[in-house]
């Protein structure tokens, strides 16, 4: 029983990490300019508007790799 507990311990602080991490994005996001980085795309017109933030998806995704990387190294 207590390989489960250790896993779900593990597990719990790699989600609370992810989590911290997404809030910091939250609100540091617009003074760090995450979605109007080079490679993102907006297309407007007249009532309507399209976001693609592909390099702000592509900055996040490595941030992600590499937080739960360290989390989940096994000894």
């Amino acid at each position: 029983m207590q390989d489960t507990s250790g896993a779900l311990g593990r597990f719990l602080i790699g989600a609370g990490v992810t989590l911290v991490i997404v809030g910091l994005l939250l609100v540091w996001g617009r003074f760090v300019r995450l979605g109007s980085l080079p490679g993102d795309f907006t297309w407007s017109g007249r009532g309507w508007m399209v976001s693609f933030p592909l390099a702000t998806c592509i900055v996040i995704s490595i941030i992600l790799t590499i937080v739960l990387n360290l989390v989940s190294k096994r000894p």
